[in-house]
């Protein structure tokens, strides 16, 4: 850290409002309405205090539609400040438990509403889930075909519940959810705050046209997304972009089928993708298919049961990246 810099994070910290604002969100992900509740004090006096702490790179903001979240800084010399100044507070301060308190509270309700939202759509889900394989054997063939990583940064498109962050939190040190549903992005907040995954974030966003620089990410996951989209195509493309050299891409859908009531009363743009089509995506994207696997129902399952397609796929560059599958019994090679 530069003298400048460790400079502008004192000066920016060294305020009393702005210390209890630096432990509030080095709990969680807090907009300016939840901070002004908790620490009762004007919108336009915490939206200052915020604005000098974010120029000080102590905490970030991001955009969630009309809302702005922030959080503390999780990259960089003034990150490891605000943790270091976060960390040398004095937890049984009066101020800050009080503080915490009134945090869980918001937080509670956040998560109320959004376990009220997700009640109200589970029957939909359900009823997906049961026209395939069981979904345990989806996710383990997904973590077999990305493989052990570590990866530095993780997206996830379509994030939903933020199921796919938690079942990959344990091979990225940065895993970020993308969706552009409110409502589940409180949802899957609430989740990943529960399950004490600070290292895993969702974030508001296009998946056509993603907040990540070219080449900075590891890994980009596509779980049961791309029948929902107008365009697949720009997604994978846009995918492409953002993966650095050697990085992976796993899509994760439905073959084709004949299940029309989807697409009547569950939105499903495509009944299932065709893998030549898939295919073609993918290496238009700048990626090249690495490997591509079905998981069919068992014959006992009766008819009109969905396939599950996952599709690997690779961008050229440093090598492969290590801990995927290799070519065997279930997928099928690149051609």
């Amino acid at each position: 850290m530069t003298s400048a810099q460790l400079l502008s994070g004192l000066k920016a910290a060294g305020e009393s409002t702005r210390l209890r604002l630096l432990a509030l969100l080095a709990a969680g992900e807090l907009n300016v309405k939840d901070l002004t509740r908790i620490l009762g004090q004007s919108q336009p006096r915490i939206s200052r205090h915020l604005k000098l702490l974010t120029e000080a790179g102590l905490i970030e903001r991001f955009r969630e539609g009309a809302w702005v979240f922030f959080r503390l800084a999780g990259s960089g010399a003034p990150a490891s400040l605000a943790r270091a100044i976060v960390n040398s507070l004095d937890a049984s301060d009066p101020d800050l438990e009080r503080d915490h308190a009134r945090a869980e509270n918001v937080m509670r309700e956040r998560a109320e509403a959004a376990q009220e939202y997700f009640k109200e759509h589970a029957a939909e889900w359900d009823v997906i889930r049961g026209l395939h394989v069981a979904e345990d054997e989806v996710e383990q063939a997904m973590l077999d075909e990305l493989g052990p990583g570590p990866f530095e940064c993780l997206v996830d498109l379509g994030t939903g519940t933020g199921r796919i962050l938690q079942l990959f939190a344990g091979r990225a040190k940065r895993a970020v959810g993308v969706d552009l549903n409110r409502d589940m992005l409180a949802y899957a907040r609430t989740k990943l705050e529960a399950a004490q995954l600070d290292h895993c974030q969702v974030r508001y966003g296009d998946l056509y046209s993603l907040n990540f620089a070219d080449g900075e990410v590891d890994a980009v996951v596509l779980h049961q997304v791309l029948h929902f989209l107008d365009d697949p195509a720009s997604a994978l493309r846009e995918s492409g972009r953002i993966l650095k050299p050697g990085g992976k891409l796993l899509v994760a859908d439905f073959a084709p089928h004949e299940l029309e009531f989807l697409r009547e009363t569950h939105a499903h743009r495509r009944l299932g993708l065709e893998p030549g089509q898939v295919a073609g995506w993918i290496a238009a994207s700048g990626l090249k298919l690495a490997a591509r696997r079905d998981m069919t129902p068992g014959m006992s399952s009766g008819e009109d049961k969905l396939t599950v397609s996952l599709w690997l796929a690779e961008k050229a560059g440093f090598g492969r990246l290590t801990g995927g599958r290799q070519k065997g019994e279930g997928q099928e090679a690149a051609h």
